[in-house]
């Protein structure tokens, strides 16, 4: 079975892929946690995680999603052009990819979100001074499914994992959560 990968950075937002994580583990997915560089990376929290392989180690053949927790300040990372060149990779052959809260700016920059309904826990003021994003595809919903691209704001976490794991057509206890 092809892997889920999750991206993992500086300042992560350990919450947000909570629910999507349990849920990962419910319906027997294989996770592989990916990290800009190696060594230990602080979450928002303060949890410090290694992640099992750097963005330039990745077997592209081996995953089939992408999962991306949004972060305290997406500006310290929205310039990384090795981050950028990896999801777009990841979303070249059409893989599942989930954004929440401010992470959906990494999509914009890589091109991911043209023509594409989405949303994102950013101020729209932000938003169109980055240049990165088409406001006209811009939905105030908390979560937003639009073909394999998976989009929500901090607070949808819950939605969010739910329909990841549907999406994924994994088997879960939605109960859970």
């Amino acid at each position: 079975m092809k892997k889920t990968a999750v991206l993992l950075f500086p300042l992560f937002s350990e919450y947000e892929i909570s629910v999507a994580l349990s849920i990962l583990m419910q319906g027997n997915k294989p996770v592989v946690t990916v990290g800009m560089s190696k060594g230990p990376i602080k979450g928002e929290a303060s949890l410090s995680c290694v992640a099992d392989l750097t963005i330039d180690e990745i077997n592209f053949n081996e995953i089939d999603s992408l999962l991306i927790p949004g972060c305290m300040d997406i500006s310290t990372i929205m310039n990384e052009e090795k981050l950028i060149h990896f999801i777009k990779e990841i979303a070249s052959e059409n893989r599942v990819i989930a954004s929440i809260s401010s992470s959906p700016l990494l999509l914009a920059k890589a091109g991911v979100l043209k023509g594409k309904k989405f949303t994102v826990g950013l101020t729209e003021e932000f938003m169109i001074e980055t240049g990165s994003f088409e406001m006209e595809n811009l939905s105030k919903e908390l979560v937003v499914r639009d073909g394999n691209l998976l989009t929500a704001r901090g607070r949808g976490f819950i939605d969010f994992g739910v329909t990841f794991g549907h999406m994924l057509h994994l088997n879960f206890d939605k109960a859970w959560y």
